[in-house]
């Protein structure tokens, strides 16, 4: 990103030739031209396209907009008309008499328009730029831009554009998010440059809340006022203009840099602020509830309902919740039972705009009774209470919130007195409850289908089982599947037919309640490269974990037993591809950074459907966003550590990365890393990997079996990765998230030298007996240590 002087606005890349201001190119509006219907025009290389649009699954209303050409998945950058949609598409748009350009209803009513005074104006002519910018030029002087709409920005920032204000004519030119996923309207959220900051810093507005934080994009490049003290204005750039790129101002209030990846056909987020949902000011509105483990991530506290129920249900929850039920604002004298009372809500997030009232915890209660504005109250060491509007509400997971107490009406409260003629209902239910239950007890088979019944119900959480019924599920734990550093895996299937890979964990020490806190850590972390964890045990001394079954194996078992099927080079490749999303995942989407530690062929199984899974991250540490770097002990395996390892050098993510570039030579060749042959020479392939990749010798390096036939792109690209990811020092190592974007081609690889530490491991292995520890048994399937 740069800074660049207001006069950039009219460098050479506007001084197209122009033919005529009477005549319509495909990619302008002259005067005697207008755009209606499904008309549209495109920009002269094709990149963009101008029309009439109507926004998701909505066909009531119509906008002028400007999308991309050339791509699969319909992408609105711009929209004219967002807060005057139109009820139909009999409208148009034309350079009007005053020679602005407008869009006419079919009343020939102005709805939007260029807004301009000029004395040019009479000659004016609308062209579509490939930038995706629609400029309005004199038509006898193509070089004068008089009105832009990079200078009215909607939600997206293109390559190109510029975020700014102007000095003189105090004009901002910011993003302003959709009103929701369908509503291009105006919504909650904003994005400028800080006036007060001499142009270095972005300022995210929420609505009449004022700024909420400032984020310097140094990801970016730096910022720097404008020369001439007109303005400033910042430029965000690519310097690959192959690549697709924008910057949108996500409604939830994030900003987000999405790539397009012509693999998927699909828009890859390579980078977000904040990372953490909830870090957004109030991102689910007044008493409105943020969640990380949610999708979406707001719900309603209790007693309240969405205010603006069609927008939350269409991702923009941030306009909050309303009360289902008005408070009485009654004091204790109230006999009719419906006075208010509150709500505890444990581990919450101190809430913003609180005051502190003098007394103990009862007169607290009290205090805020007593007030009709209060909406809730705390009680740690000290009184707090909260008036109106309850905001930035989150409940914690880790036990460090405070215990809020939301005031309610008493109809939205459980009653603590129950009127004598519902006394007798409740005994009736109640006993009929315990009959069902000794039935219940009784019968065993009915029980297991209580077990079905309750991992079903339970999708997407944890389920909870007892040893009685993994051992039954696992017939006594006969068909071991393999064995790890902590403990051994056995196949099960439960009484809904659904088979289960069960870790039996061994010499853990844990209690039942931590274990169960870091259980509910992992089971947290869910994505379609990463197994996921079901369920687990925890009985007097056993804890056990619950997977789902991988019926093809690990990777370790495909590539290199000698009667498995052959995997052809896609697989192989896609293969690659997952395990990288997989770990760019641990690495950057997860709430806290997790490094595996341990990237090996054995530890990435494969789904019926050859879909990577990596396992075993159980042996990773946690660590804050606010750290980058953790000491651990060695952990690992020999033949995949990288060399930071060995140096007692602080461990980060790149560990992991060079690991999988160790890992992705065992890919392409199918053969093991290291192998001592009968003579006692250690042939260490790595070295004759990156060595053919430097010679652009990469044909050479596929596996014999697959007799050639492979693309040749993906696998001189497959081995220019291998090389980048074990590269010696740690910051010329890419982040797993550039893996991703080469191997889908969006980002470009050099040829990089032969790392001299390759050189160095392979003369310790040939001074060392080489024993494999990978054996074919040893990590077949998920080996996860609870204690993370």
């Amino acid at each position: 990103m740069e800074i660049k002087s207001r006069s950039w606005i009219f460098i050479p890349l506007y001084l197209f030739l122009f033919k005529t201001h009477f005549s319509m190119a495909a990619n302008s509006i002259s005067r005697v031209q207008s755009l209606s219907g499904n008309q549209t025009i495109t920009s002269q290389g094709g990149k963009f396209e101008l029309g009439f649009f109507t926004p998701g699954n909505t066909h009531n209303y119509y906008y002028i907009g400007i999308w991309y050409k050339n791509i699969s998945k319909k992408t609105i950058v711009w929209v004219a008309n967002r807060a005057n949609p139109l009820p139909n598409n009999s409208a148009e748009l034309r350079i009007i008499e005053d020679g602005n350009l407008a869009l006419l209803n079919h009343s020939s009513i102005s709805i939007w328009s260029t807004n301009l005074t000029s004395n040019t104006l009479n000659s004016t002519v609308a062209e579509l730029l490939d930038t995706g910018n629609l400029v309005l030029r004199d038509g006898l002087n193509s070089s004068n831009v008089i009105w832009q709409s990079f200078d009215h920005p909607t939600d997206t920032w293109l390559p190109g554009g510029w975020l700014g204000f102007n000095n003189i004519t105090k004009e901002k030119h910011s993003l302003i998010a959709w009103r929701n996923i369908e509503d291009p309207g105006l919504g909650t959220f904003s994005l400028e440059l800080d006036s007060d900051s001499k142009g270095k810093y972005l300022s995210m507005l929420r609505g009449s809340q004022g700024t909420w934080d400032w984020y310097l994009f140094d990801s970016f490049g730096d910022f720097i006022s404008d020369e001439n003290g007109t303005g400033s204005y910042i430029t965000y750039s690519v310097n690959d203009s192959s690549i697709i790129s924008r910057i949108v101002l996500h409604i939830s209030g994030r900003i987000m840099k999405f790539t397009w990846s012509e693999s998927i056909q699909d828009w890859n987020s390579t980078w977000v602020q904040p990372i953490d949902n909830c870090e957004v000011l109030s991102p689910c509105g007044a008493f409105g509830i943020c969640s990380n483990v949610s999708s979406p991530p707001c719900i309603c506290l209790r007693g309240f309902v969405p205010g603006f129920p069609k927008d939350w249900n269409l991702s923009a929850q941030a306009g909050g919740c309303v009360r289902r039920t008005s408070l009485q604002c009654s004091n204790s004298s109230s006999t009719s039972g419906e006075e208010d009372g509150f709500f505890l809500m444990s581990n919450m997030r101190n809430a913003d705009n609180y005051s502190t009232v003098v007394g103990n915890a009862k007169e607290c209660r009290l205090a805020c009774l007593r007030d009709c504005s209060c909406s809730a109250y705390a009680y740690v060491s000290q009184c707090s209470i909260w008036k109106g509007d309850l905001n930035n509400l989150q409940q914690l997971i880790n036990g460090q919130g405070i215990d809020l107490y939301l005031r309610l009406a008493g109809s939205e409260l459980l009653a603590t007195s129950i009127k004598k003629g519902t006394i007798i209902w409740y005994i009736v239910g109640a006993v009929i409850v315990v009959v069902l239950g000794l039935v219940l007890v009784l019968v065993w088979k009915c029980r297991r289908r209580l077990i079905i019944r309750s991992s079903e119900t339970l999708e997407g959480f944890l389920v909870m089982f007892s040893y009685k019924d993994l051992k039954k599920a696992t017939y006594n734990f006969s068909e071991k599947l393999g064995a790890g550093s902590f403990g051994s895996v056995y196949k099960g299937t439960l009484p809904n037919s659904n088979t289960i890979a069960v870790k039996k964990l061994e010499g853990f020490r844990q209690g039942e309640k931590q274990f169960r806190m870091e259980v509910s850590t992992i089971g947290l972390i869910q994505h379609v490269n990463l197994v996921p964890l079901r369920g687990f045990c925890a009985e007097g001394s056993e804890r056990l974990l619950v997977y789902d079954y991988m019926p093809n194996g690990s990777l370790a078992c495909n590539l290199f037993h000698k009667n498995s099927e052959i995997l052809d080079w896609k697989i192989r490749y896609q293969i690659a591809l997952g395990t990288a999303r997989g770990l760019a995942y641990l690495h950057e989407e997860c709430r806290d950074c997790i490094i595996h530690c341990d990237i090996k062929p054995e530890n990435v199984l494969l789904d019926a459907e050859f879909c990577p899974k990596v396992s075993d991250f159980g042996m990773s540490k946690l660590i804050g966003r606010d750290c980058s770097r953790v000491l651990t002990t060695m952990r690992g395996t020999l033949g995949y550590l990288a060399p930071e390892w060995a140096s007692g050098t602080p461990i980060t993510t790149k560990a992991d990365v060079y690991s999988y570039g160790m890992m992705f030579f065992e890919i392409i060749s199918g053969r093991r890393n290291t192998k001592r042959s009968e003579d006692g020479t250690v042939d260490f392939f790595p070295i004759v990997a990156a060595s053919k990749t430097f010679e652009g010798e990469a044909f050479c390096l596929l596996d014999e079996r697959l007799e050639g036939k492979a693309d040749m792109e993906e696998l001189e690209r497959a081995c220019r990765v291998a090389c980048w990811c074990i590269q010696e020092d740690e910051s010329c190592r890419p982040s797993m998230g550039e893996v991703i974007q080469a191997l889908e081609g969006v980002l470009e690889v050099k040829v990089l030298q032969v790392p001299t530490s390759l050189r160095r491991l392979a003369q310790d292995y040939e001074s060392t007996v080489y024993s494999d520890s990978s054996s074919d048994e040893s990590s077949t399937y998920l080996m996860v240590n609870a204690s993370v």
